[in-house]
């Protein structure tokens, strides 16, 4: 009696380790991207989640207007310089930031740098962590960029997602 218990404890033992490492994780619907690029002597680093359009309306609705948004999808998007650098005229010393924005129906964004650099999305973004806040320019894209992509040029770095492109400088 005790060897048939032993084998069945045995049977549910490798059914469970079976069933567990059949199992793939399913691929994220907005996988994670790195951008990496030099501005001056910085190297910068940006960790995003890129989401796609899919045929939604993105700002004024995925993405409210007036609304502090983690400029990305899943976790807080990631900014990081290995050097003080000069975002719009003001310094951002070296080191890791939580990247928001802050989109505007007309007029100038808000690009926020937050010294909370690993939160989840925008919803215990604290304004009271941020090291720095300044206006930066947004242009129409000349068509449509299903996916969320970052670009780092030697002038500063571009978000460009649906028919939006933000420009963030750097110097």
């Amino acid at each position: 009696m005790k060897k048939l218990k032993k084998m069945y404890l045995l049977l549910i033992a490798v059914t469970l380790s079976a069933t567990a490492f059949s199992q793939t994780p399913k691929p994220r619907l907005s996988p994670p991207a790195t951008a990496t690029g030099k501005v001056g002597d910085a190297t910068i680093t940006i960790h995003y989640s890129s989401p796609s359009v899919k045929g939604r309306k993105i700002f004024s609705g995925l993405v409210p207007y007036d609304t502090v948004w983690r400029a990305g999808a899943n976790e807080a998007t990631t900014f990081e310089t290995d050097k003080d650098i000069k975002i719009a005229h003001k310094l951002l010393p070296a080191g890791k930031y939580g990247f928001f924005l802050i989109p505007k129906e007309n007029g100038k964004w808000i690009a926020i740098f937050n010294k909370v650099p690993n939160q989840w999305g925008a919803f215990k973004y604290d304004a009271t962590k941020d090291q720095l806040r300044v206006e930066v320019k947004t242009s129409a894209l000349p068509e449509q960029q299903e996916m969320l992509t970052y670009t780092i040029t030697p002038k500063g770095f571009l978000l460009n997602w649906d028919k939006q492109s933000v420009f963030v400088p750097v110097r």
